[in-house]
């Protein structure tokens, strides 16, 4: 699904300023509201949007230790009823199934480097996990981002 330069224009837009309304994103752009209505809807119903929530600081809430662990798994059901129970664990931000090594990675939080301790334990705990390794992180010099992939697209596109 390409999006075009006003949908960059957009997405871009309600990145850097999540709290604007329908008309004044029509009013910055210059187009009509139902315009940005439409392919505000249009880019949901694709998928390209697939949220408005806050973004919420794990450091802010009390978890200043951040760390992402590595899991081999037993492979007899999946990687499903494994990721499922990780779920259950409050501090497991994310879970992704990878290539390697390794069968999944998991990014997750923790309030010291002793509750970390805590929530290793408790993903090792899970039924299906054999073995983990884990890496704290330091620093997020380049956080999550996606506009220079909104950017790119149109020119890609064009190409």
């Amino acid at each position: 699904m390409a999006i075009d330069e006003l949908d960059a224009k957009l997405l871009s837009l309600l990145t850097t300023e999540p709290r604007l309304g329908v008309l004044e994103c029509s009013r910055r752009l210059g187009v009509a509201r139902g315009t940005v209505q439409a392919r505000l809807d249009r880019m949901i119903a694709r998928g390209v949007i697939t949220g408005f929530g806050p973004d919420v600081s794990p450091a802010a809430l009390g978890y200043d230790v951040m760390a992402f662990v590595t899991m081999e798994i037993r492979q007899v059901a999946g990687h499903d009823p494994v990721a499922d129970r990780l779920a259950h664990i409050p501090e497991v931000l994310e879970v992704h199934t990878i290539t390697g090594g390794s069968d999944l990675i998991c990014r997750v939080v923790a309030r010291t480097n002793a509750d970390l301790q805590r929530v290793i334990d408790q993903i090792v705990e899970v039924q299906g996990v054999l073995r983990t390794s884990s890496v704290i992180a330091l620093d997020t010099p380049v956080p999550y981002r996606v506009l220079p992939l909104v950017a790119d697209v149109p020119r890609r596109v064009a190409r």
